[in-house]
């Protein structure tokens, strides 16, 4: 089937599941309106008090059709609204009531733009009444010549925006007389006058009407050009200043239909209203599939740290903690990996988290938390810690090197590759001490350190896994018939491509696995990559639709590792935020012994 020509996105998708065009991508000429007005008792919409309906369909400038109707309110009809419309309770007596109306004038709004002068109070009042006879409300389009006049027309055009007022304005055939389908009908003309109008602010489809409808800035539409010819695919778009420096760097699955929601009403921020300002041309990179999209925004981000992105700018300033290579070992915050045998855990984003873990390794087992580069030979003074029982004394040689390694040094070396138990349960025995004697507050700081610790430890076996792969490829189909194929090397993403639909996929895998980059092991968990791209890999490799193709080595993680106390953590995280009341909550330990840990 030959594929639609080429129109202009909108906010709204530009193609539907099967091919055909969207409405909102329709253009003005081609759009079916239908132009309405409701006379009301003027009370509240409370799904009665309409007394008459008009509504005039249109499209391309002829008319369509004609619905008129008076309506029996169900109540007294006040007098100044008959002073206004001229429509009497006598007039009202004999006319149907609004439930049996609706049926007929919904199917005359069925597949049209719904357009109304202060479209606001007519759509609430047909919704309230919907909702209150059953029917539902089909939640159509609706354009206001109110608000368009309001972004098209100046002061100095028309001192205000009343319907009579824009009907003079226009030359319209029928001057609007508080009667519903005079009304409509002037409404009509409006609506073309402000069509005419809108042409010179680059409207052209009706979802470009709807966002010109909306409260935007004069800046957003003065530089809403700067969206123009974007594709409709997944990619990375850049913002770029005069001189050519990224502003400000994004990724989403279709780049057009992202970029101009930045130039509509639902952009509220601040920073992007200036940011917007000071953009001269928008750069689209267009990418394979979704999760390239998202590793290279990544990538741009921390290369040019636009300053108007707020995260992932410098993925380079992550601590770790080390426990260093001495006859006592202690706890270091470090801000690289050296290629040696010490123990690390992380990458933490900031010094403060990487301290708070180390303050619950300290609660947990009895690490020297001095800095002093111990003699085996010549003791020194013990600090207040030794004499409150806090650390075993290794300054004055209380504890020989071997003892001190297997009760300090070993629990947090292993925590941090295989089974981290003993560190998790001396903290949550230790809390759990705390909350019987309600010392609660002890207790919540106590809880923070087990999250900061068993959090990093989670986060680090997991990305372990992976990176410790030399290479890893996977596949996932996508909505069109074709799959999305990735080639991960130590944690990188190293090439991504996607198959033509309904072809065999191998000849793309293996012309991404050709030139796929090359990537050098290193030390660490995350040798290769940032800890966020490698995150992002992780979740889309554990979708349910994800296949493994190849791996030049197995995917696993430690049978007691650190992850099987993700249940806990998520607990103790929600406890934190105030999401889970409860202070303690039981937490199975799937030990041998069937012990229990108890939160």
């Amino acid at each position: 089937m030959a594929q639609p020509a080429y129109v202009q996105g909108t906010l709204d998708t530009l193609l539907s599941a099967d091919g055909s065009v969207e409405p909102a991508a329709l253009s003005l000429a081609d759009t079916t309106f239908v132009v309405l007005d409701l006379e009301t008792t003027g009370g509240a919409a409370d799904g009665a008090g309409i007394t008459e309906i008009g509504a005039v369909k249109v499209r391309g400038g002829a008319e369509l059709g004609e619905f008129q109707t008076l309506v029996n309110p169900g109540e007294k009809l006040p007098p100044f609204i008959t002073v206004l419309t001229g429509i009497t309770e006598a007039m009202l007596a004999p006319a149907p009531p609004i439930e049996s109306v609706l049926p007929s004038l919904l199917e005359f709004l069925r597949g049209a733009v719904l357009v109304a002068h202060n479209a606001p109070y007519d759509v609430g009042f047909l919704k309230a009444a919907c909702a209150r006879h059953g029917y539902p409300w089909p939640n159509p389009r609706v354009l206001d010549t109110a608000a368009i006049a309001r972004r098209a027309l100046t002061r100095d055009e028309v001192p205000n925006r009343k319907l009579g007022t824009l009907a003079q304005f226009f030359r319209s055939a029928v001057q609007p007389s508080h009667r519903a389908l005079d009304d409509a009908r002037a409404t009509v003309d409006v609506l073309h006058g402000l069509i005419e109008r809108m042409g010179s602010f680059r409207v052209h489809t009706l979802g470009d009407a709807i966002d010109f409808a909306r409260a935007v800035t004069p800046t957003q539409r003065r530089q809403r050009h700067l969206a123009d010819g974007l594709p409709h695919v997944p990619g990375v778009y850049v913002f770029r200043a005069a001189d050519d420096r990224p502003l400000y760097v994004g990724t989403s699955k279709d780049i057009a239909t992202r970029v101009r929601s930045y130039f509509t009403a639902s952009e509220k921020r601040a920073r992007m209203s200036e940011m917007i300002g000071a953009a001269t041309r928008i750069e689209a990179v267009e990418c394979a599939h979704s999760l390239e999209a998202e590793v290279r925004e990544l990538r741009l981000i921390a290369a040019h740290a636009p300053p108007y992105n707020r995260r992932s700018k410098y993925p380079d300033r992550v601590v770790w903690l080390k426990l260093t290579d001495e006859p006592y070992p202690r706890l270091s915050v470090v801000r690289s990996l050296a290629d040696d045998n010490a123990a690390y855990l992380g990458p933490f984003s900031s010094r403060r988290t990487a301290e708070l873990a180390a303050a619950g390794v300290y609660d947990a087992v009895p690490l020297r938390q001095c800095t002093h580069k111990l003699s085996l030979r010549t003791p020194i003074a013990a600090c207040a810690l030794a004499e409150l029982g806090k650390c075993p004394a290794p300054c004055e040689h209380k504890i020989t090197p071997e003892e001190y390694a297997a009760s300090a040094a070993l629990p947090f070396r292993t925590a941090t590759h295989g089974d981290p138990e003993p560190v998790i349960r001396a903290l949550v025995d230790r809390m759990e001490s705390l909350s019987e004697r309600r010392r609660y507050e002890e207790a919540a700081t106590l809880r923070s350190r087990l999250i900061a610790l068993l959090r990093a430890t989670v986060r680090m076996q997991r990305l372990a896994g992976v990176t410790r792969i030399a290479e890893m490829v996977a596949a996932r189909r996508n909505d069109v018939g074709g799959w999305e194929i990735v080639v991960v090397r130590h944690g990188r993403l190293a090439a991504a491509a996607t198959s033509p639909p309904y072809e065999h996929p191998r000849p793309t895998l293996d012309a991404a696995r050709m030139t796929a980059e090359t990537v050098l092991p290193g030390p660490g968990p995350v040798p290769a990559a940032s800890a966020e791209e490698t995150e992002r890999i992780l979740a889309w490799l554990e979708r349910p639709d994800t296949r493994l193709v190849e791996t030049s080595g197995d995917w696993v993680s430690p049978v007691r590792g650190a992850a099987r106390f993700t249940d806990l953590l998520n607990r103790a995280e929600a406890a934190a935020s105030g999401k889970d009341s409860s202070v303690r909550s039981s937490v199975t330990d799937r030990s041998d012994d069937a012990r229990s840990l108890r939160l």
